[in-house]
């Protein structure tokens, strides 16, 4: 099935458009879902302020980002003064209890051994045993996907300590809206689990309106949380898709022995179910009327609506977390994934969609590290007739005229992109109700005109 599946994939050189955005971005991401954290970007100025106000439309929310300002001359002589320059600017403005230092393109190429000028910093200035975490993200090292997961490595290389053993389940996540994040914190509160989330940016980059306004949010995964996550009774991490070089649940098993449990994001009847039966097997505790009422209602709605989907034929692109699990759902609805993109570097990918695609691998394509004019090349080869993902696939739309649900990171043409809920069954159910009312729109917007070409204009 593999062999039959790498006919239908193509590896793109992405030169327009691009299915993806930079390394440090999620390093970004990743950092601010722990509690009174700073990130300062070592590189331009330029890197940053892309990086802060792509978030911040994206989230609606102040999005504070330090950068070193590295200029021709930090350049050429090493842009050591400028970082050290930020940390103290960064602490006496912020007072954070953590500083992550993610690099870029710039100075990753000129070699800038970040780690060493943290460690001589903190030296320097007596302030042994403050969290500096650094991650080394530069743009061309892979897209926000892998900078995302590499920066939550990181942060657990740096943190995490020798512990006694807890009953506490580590929770990783990938990049998901803040509604997403509560709700699964709801589904596990609901299943009585005791969990450390991380990283968890819930609130941080989804704060409600308060006075005075604070230069740093409440919330986050407290570091001392982190610290302990070495001596958790197990590690759920949502992240099937991540190769084990990047993977932190990787890491604090081989480091820790902490038992890793790799699961698909629990969207989806089947995704949602692996992900409550697993809490079952760790804990012991039995599922809840609640959370099997909300099953059945999922169910529900899929009868619902099962004889519209059936003539959905679908192009989802994102991030490889959420293209898995949006296939997996569509196929479960009767929504066939006809394209299937990503801009990221996956190796685990191919052989996941393998399996969940089965004998009608023929009709999809793959596409790996591509770009959005090529995609939009495989949906119009494919007759595809509604997308998924998030708004830079608005060039669907406008030059294939492909109607668009709009999902994941960044939605920049729509506000609320922060509170919109996928996850679990409700979340589930609340998906694939955009999804089914988008392709009725879109029927009902042609169809009398269709039907009268068809048996009237003939004649």
């Amino acid at each position: 099935m593999a062999e039959k599946l790498n006919d239908h994939v193509q590896y793109r050189n992405v030169n327009e458009n691009p299915c993806n955005m930079c390394m440090p971005m999620g390093g970004i991401l990743a950092l601010k879902g722990i509690e009174q954290s700073m990130v300062i970007v070592h590189g331009s100025q330029g890197c940053s302020t892309y990086m802060r106000r792509h978030i911040a439309e994206h989230f609606n929310e102040p999005v504070d980002v330090g950068s070193s300002s590295l200029n021709e001359k930090g350049t050429i002589y090493g842009g050591e003064k400028n970082l050290r320059l930020a940390f103290d600017n960064i602490i006496k403005v912020y007072h954070p209890k953590l500083i992550g230092v993610v690099t870029t393109c710039l100075a990753e190429t000129i070699g800038e051994d970040i780690e060493r000028i943290s460690s001589q910093y903190l030296l320097d200035r007596e302030m042994d045993g403050f969290p500096i975490v650094t991650a080394s993200t530069p743009g061309y090292g892979g897209s926000h996907f892998e900078g995302y997961f590499f920066t939550i490595k990181r942060v657990l290389m740096q943190l995490v300590e020798e512990t006694q053993k807890n009953n506490k389940i580590n929770i990783i996540i990938p990049n998901m809206s803040p509604a997403d994040i509560r709700e699964l914190k709801r589904i596990l509160q609901e299943m009585k689990v005791d969990y450390v989330l991380c990283p968890d940016f819930s609130d941080t980059l989804d704060r409600p309106f308060i006075r005075p306004y604070t230069k740093m949010s409440a919330g986050g995964t407290k570091i001392e949380d982190i610290k302990n996550m070495g001596g958790a009774l197990a590690t759920i991490q949502m992240g099937i898709t991540v190769d084990d070089e990047i993977s932190p649940g990787k890491y604090l098993e081989e480091k820790f022995n902490v038992p890793l449990y790799n699961l698909p994001l629990p969207i989806g009847v089947e995704n949602t179910d692996r992900f409550i039966n697993t809490l079952i097997e760790i804990t012991g505790h039995s599922v809840t009327d609640g959370l099997k009422r909300e099953r059945g209602r999922l169910l529900d709605g899929m009868v619902d609506s099962h004889k519209y989907n059936f003539a959905g034929r679908c192009v989802i692109f994102g991030e490889p977390e959420m293209v898995y699990a949006i296939t997996k759902t569509c196929l479960e609805n009767g929504v066939f994934p006809a394209v299937i993109a990503t801009g990221s570097q996956v190796g685990k990918l191919n052989q996941l969609l393998a399996a969940a695609l089965a004998d009608g691998v023929e009709d999809s394509t793959i596409l790996i590290e591509t770009d959005f004019a090529h995609i939009l090349a495989a949906s119009q080869e494919a007759r595809v007739n509604v997308g998924i993902g998030p708004s830079d696939g608005r060039y669907l739309t406008e030059k294939g005229e492909i109607p668009l649900v709009r999902l994941g990171f960044p939605i920049h043409d729509r506000v609320g992109g922060q509170r919109l809920l996928s996850l679990g069954y409700t979340g589930t159910m609340m998906l694939l109700d955009r999804i089914t009312n988008t392709l009725l729109e879109n029927k009902y917007k042609s169809y009398r005109s269709s039907m009268y070409e068809k048996f009237y204009q003939k004649a």
